[in-house]
């Protein structure tokens, strides 16, 4: 028996569309994760096509097959849009999903290295793991509880909250209070003050350690005194 969809467009109109960010954890970021998060923001760039996704390239049939009357999911259903989706997850191994991407080598590394900045600002949360389940596994990134439930607890808040990392600029380098009084918008457009929603934590941002054109190199993110000079055999260049 040939089955198909009674419905029509305007029966979309009865769902709510997405407003905000959508948020996608997902319990180890290694090969699998790696390759789903490099591929979506690989899409977002232009770098690449959503080959084989349902939501981006999926169709639904409406009416009869005669009909022709098959619009795109993503155009009939009002879901999240890429550009919405938010990546964060947990691992036993605390590497970001650039090095663990390296590590995989499912993907091509010029593809990699196109995403690298991106892919190395998602860094995993600890883990929950046990051996006695996985006897030839084992990381240090892992939580710490005397019961399961006080894992499951830590996981729950895992869940609950969002990191939020804010850096100032100019003058207010040197009063980051300032960010005490930062707001954030609902999504009915009232501000909430950043201190009622969560935690304000103060502290010095790790400076990145690697190498370009085979030279080290310390990225820092600050003001720069031209007045000061570098010791001797070093440099100091001005980025983005």
């Amino acid at each position: 028996m040939d089955q198909y969809c009674e419905s029509s467009e305007s029966s979309a109109n009865g769902i709510a569309p997405a407003v905000g960010k959508l948020g996608v954890m997902m319990p180890g970021m290694g090969a699998v994760a790696t390759t789903f998060v490099a591929g979506v923001e690989a899409v977002r760039r232009g770098l690449a096509q959503p080959i084989g996704s349902v939501t981006q390239m999926g169709t639904i049939r409406l009416g009869k097959r005669t009909e022709g009357r098959s619009p795109k999911i993503k155009d009939f259903v009002p879901l999240a849009g890429l550009d919405d989706l938010v990546f964060t997850g947990w691992d036993i191994f605390p590497d970001d999903m650039y090095a663990a991407a390296c590590k995989a080598g499912v993907l091509d590394r010029e593809l990699v290295e196109a995403i690298k900045p991106f892919l190395q600002s998602i860094t995993p949360r600890p883990a929950v793991f046990d051996r006695r389940y996985v006897r030839r596994l084992d990381g240090p990134h892992v939580k710490a509880g005397k019961t399961k439930m006080d894992l499951a607890v830590q996981v729950r808040e895992d869940i609950r909250t969002v990191d939020v990392v804010a850096r100032t600029s100019g003058p207010n380098r040197l009063d980051p209070t300032k960010l005490l009084n930062m707001t954030l918008s609902s999504s009915d457009g009232r501000l909430i003050p950043l201190s009622q929603i969560g935690n304000v934590i103060f502290q010095e941002e790790d400076a990145i350690l690697k190498r370009r054109d085979r030279v080290p190199t310390i990225t820092v993110e600050s003001d720069m005194d031209e007045s000061l000079q570098p010791p001797p055999n070093r440099r100091l260049e001005a980025g983005p």
